[in-house]
């Protein structure tokens, strides 16, 4: 798309041609009321308010998309009417119960209500019962509802869901005469309004979604609310902590709201997550999970005096990525003062991937983000459940195919539903575990410039190439002579006669012919339909710009190596831009500051992992650690933006820095060490408080900085080992993932995600075995051997059992041996 000039109340601006013009004025800080539209969704047209007039003709600024020389007036006489007489509209039968209703303080309805001076009412009807509706994490109440139709929208178009549409509010019709006396839009909008209210898509009351909220948050009035949030507090005696998440590598932007416990105890409690919705939405994780922090500690000297004494014993330390960047910089500079082995498995595996990656691409880190991935309009994903491994690469995907009528291939072993469910655009190939070499070949053969493809390579992908003569039917059409009888008027006679005449007619006929067709042994190998390409060649239609998501199934695959070089091959051969999912909150920001060791020595310190010694952020360790919500510093993201966090609750315990200064570091703060990360190559020397927090009004993500890609020296060998077609696992197979909104021991322990420890099946899983939901069972692969109950998950489909990894007690991860999927028995105990 080339840029246009467009004057909006005669200001000329600079704008993509077909931006909406609503975000091309908000953008460029213009102000044009709207109440129904979300940034990143398809226009509803939903509240019209956002009328404004375009070269003399009235257009909706939400839906009408910018060309050179449009000229915009925001506000007329006659649109002023129309604003107002929406207004009225929406002010009907509204329950005037702003003093207890949970959205008082911040609004739309109040809002634009007062904006536009709504001081009388001209219209009315008669309202009907509208009983509010306990949908478990939220709350719906019809009669608050004002149709804007915001929660359909978000959870079509950002999300993917598809939970929410509009039913029948089985309301009386409007009075006649409105039609006439109304201004034209505030009628067309209020009979809309009057006939609906919000419904759930599977016809019943009982919601049945991935519970992530967004509808709520972007809900403008009290209609839709966190049912955990009711009640419970004034929007205007909440401060405000701004913040990153601290569950999954997305990053996301979040605010802490938090305010005294209770009149009689004066300590600060995390009410609620807020997030910048126009431009980024959270999964449920990040919404409900906050309330993981590490309370009630004080300093304990003798555990510190141990804590000390541990660091001076031992060889090794242990840690995951659930730390900030300060304390892996820490982590690293005692390294490097007393030679520990820095042990992190996850982490480790993802910093090896990414250097067999590097000497292929010449780049230090993938090239591409989520962003770039959901303005793209085709995606592939290999290696990742990508609906749990990171919610948000999931949303992108969404984005991509619903907002930019994408197309998608997601190639995984675990059939997912909800995947499945984004789009008939998305393709699902669920190959065999191991088959993910396959899939990258794939993706080369279809997509590689074979001009530019070393030799060996493009000989290799011909040589599962074939001609073959298959016979196909075709239907013709054939013209076929028929002698029908008519009735004619026989002039002579006068009478009518019966005739016979000859018509002609085209009847369809199946005819059958040999054609030589080239035959894709790729294809057949990953289990796909015989008509695969013919359904690949109608998702390409009109697509050009690519994006491909990877994630942790790849990076301790047996053959991580050879994929890591495959990767790299598909992102300087082909239209691809790279994104690759971080398995930890900050398994990037981790691997890239620190040098980290295979095997681990013998006595180890542990930060919120078993060890000799632990220091844990959940309370159950030898020393207490404080947890990432109670933390400044920074972390680095999916997106490779090292994004500021702030700590919402206060902490009276030790940290990781008391420790190191007492081992003869010297910093006061751990956000000191902030500004030493610049000595981390990709990094910048920036103070903490130095670092941005923001969204611009188009958009832009303006937090912390982003990491600089650096250039790496490339082998000249670019060469890729073949396929090992022996490779695979028979039998039961368990995958490693966890379920929809946990990831750790971190969310595990929150109040309000209650999603259970324990061996997850599909419900057809379960039908075609002899086991049930709570059914105790042993699951035991040729690594270990756990005990734990059944789970039955409608959000998996197909026979692999899912092992969850958020909780270690579990110690899920003891059953494989790195690779995510193995072949185990399950048998119920």
């Amino acid at each position: 798309m080339s840029n246009v000039v467009i004057n909006i109340d005669g200001k000329e601006i600079i704008t993509e041609e077909g931006t909406f013009v609503l975000n091309a004025a908000r953008a460029n800080d213009i102000y044009i009321p709207a109440i129904c539209y979300l940034t990143r969704c398809s226009p509803t047209l939903a509240c019209r308010i956002c009328l404004v007039e375009a070269d003399g003709k009235q257009v909706y600024a939400c839906n009408a998309k910018a060309k050179d020389g449009m000229n915009i007036t925001t506000t007329t006489e006659t649109i002023e009417k129309e604003r107002r007489a929406i207004m009225e509209v929406y002010d009907v039968n509204h329950p005037l119960q702003c003093g207890v209703c949970d959205q008082s303080g911040e609004c739309e309805l109040q809002n634009y209500t007062l904006e536009i001076g709504v001081d009388s009412q001209s219209y009315t009807v008669q309202d009907v019962d509208r009983a509010s509706h306990d949908w478990g994490h939220l709350h719906y109440d019809p009669g608050l509802c004002i149709v804007c139709e915001r929660c359909v929208t978000a959870c079509k178009d950002m999300i993917g869901d598809n939970s929410l549409k509009t039913i029948a509010r089985g309301g009386d019709p409007l009075n006649a005469e409105y039609k006439e006396s109304m201004p034209k839009d505030a009628y067309a909008m209020w009979n809309k309004l009057n006939k609906s209210v919000i419904g759930l898509t599977n016809g019943t009351d009982v919601l049945d979604c991935t519970s992530c909220g967004e509808c709520a948050a972007v809900c403008p009035v009290g209609a839709l609310v966190n049912t955990q949030f009711m009640y419970k507090s004034n929007s205007w005696e909440l401060k405000s902590i701004p913040a990153t998440c601290g569950h999954c590598s997305a990053g996301c932007q979040i605010s802490y709201d938090v305010k005294h416990t209770s009149v009689h105890n004066p300590d600060e409690k995390i009410y609620r997550v807020m997030n910048e919705w126009n431009y980024v939405s959270l999964c449920g994780a990040g919404r409900y999970g906050f309330d993981y922090e590490n309370r009630d500690v004080t300093k304990d000297e003798t555990a510190f005096a141990n804590a000390v004494a541990a660091f001076k014993k031992a060889d090794t330390i242990k840690f995951t990525s659930t730390i900030t960047n300060e304390e892996a910089f820490i982590l690293q500079t005692l390294k490097n003062k007393f030679g520990y082995k820095l042990v992190n498995e996850e982490a480790r595996s993802f910093q090896t991937f990414l250097s067999d990656y590097s000497a292929v691409s010449g780049t230090s880190i993938y090239g591409s983000d989520l962003k770039t991935a959901m303005n793209s309009n085709f995606i592939i994903s290999i290696g990742t459940a990508i609906k749990t491994d990171n919610p948000n690469a999931r949303y992108a995907l969404n984005n991509s195919l619903t907002t930019n009528k994408g197309a998608a291939l997601y190639f995984h072993p675990v059939v997912d539903p909800i995947i499945a469910g984004l789009s008939k655009n998305i393709v699902c190939i669920n190959h065999k575990p191991l088959q993910e070499e396959i899939a990258l070949y794939l993706v080369l053969d279809l997509f590689g410039d074979k001009s530019k493809l070393p030799t060996d390579i493009v000989d290799y992908l011909a040589s599962f190439h074939s001609k073959e003569m298959v016979t196909v039917t075709e239907t013709i059409k054939e013209k076929v002579i028929e002698i029908v009888k008519e009735m004619k008027v026989n002039e002579e006679t006068g009478e009518e006669e019966e005739i016979e005449v000859e018509k002609s007619k085209m009847v369809p006929k199946k005819v059958s012919k040999e054609v030589e067709v080239d035959v894709n042994r790729l294809i057949s190998m990953l289990g796909m339909a015989e008509n695969f390409m013919e359904t690949f060649e109608k998702l390409m239609k009109k697509k050009d710009t690519f994006s491909m998501i990877v994630g942790p199934d790849l990076y301790n695959h047996p053959n991580s190596k050879n994929l890591a070089r495959l990767v790299a091959l598909v992102e300087k051969y082909s239209a691809f831009e790279l994104i690759m999912i971080p398995t930890l909150t900050n398994t990037l920001g981790v691997a890239m500051i620190n040098e980290l060791s295979d095997t681990a020595g013998s006595y180890a310190v542990g930060y919120n992992t078993d060890a000799d010694f632990v220091l844990s952020g959940l309370g159950e360790g030898d020393l207490d650690m404080p947890a990432i919500n109670q933390q400044e510093g920074t972390l680095t993201s999916i997106n490779k933006y090292v994004n500021p966090t702030n700590a919402a609750l206060p902490y009276g315990g030790y940290a990781l820095n008391d420790i190191a200064n007492a081992l003869g570091l010297d910093a006061k703060n751990t956000i000191d060490y902030t500004v030493e990360l610049g000595s981390i190559d990709g990094f910048k020397a920036q103070t903490f408080d130095s670092l941005p927090d923001h969204y611009t009004n188009s958009g832009e993500e303006v937090r912390g900085y982003r990491l600089e890609n650096l250039s790496t020296s490339v082998a000249s060998d670019e060469s890729v080992n073949k396929i090992d077609e022996t490779l695979g696992l028979e039998g039961e197979i368990i995958y490693l993932a966890n379920p929809v909104r946990q990831f750790t021991d971190f969310t595990k322990n929150t109040t309000n995600l209650d999603e259970k420890s324990g061996v997850y099946m599909s419900s057809e899983a379960l039908e075609a075995s002899e086991l049930n939901a709570g059914d105790s069972v042993s699951v035991k692969t040729e690594n270990g051997e756990l005990t734990a109950a059944i789970v039955s998950d409608n959000k998996i489909a197909g026979n692999i059992t899912v092992l969850p990894t958020f909780d270690s007690k579990l110690n899920s991860g003891a059953l494989v041996n790195g690779y995510r999927f193995a072949t185990a028995s399950i048998q119920k105990v």
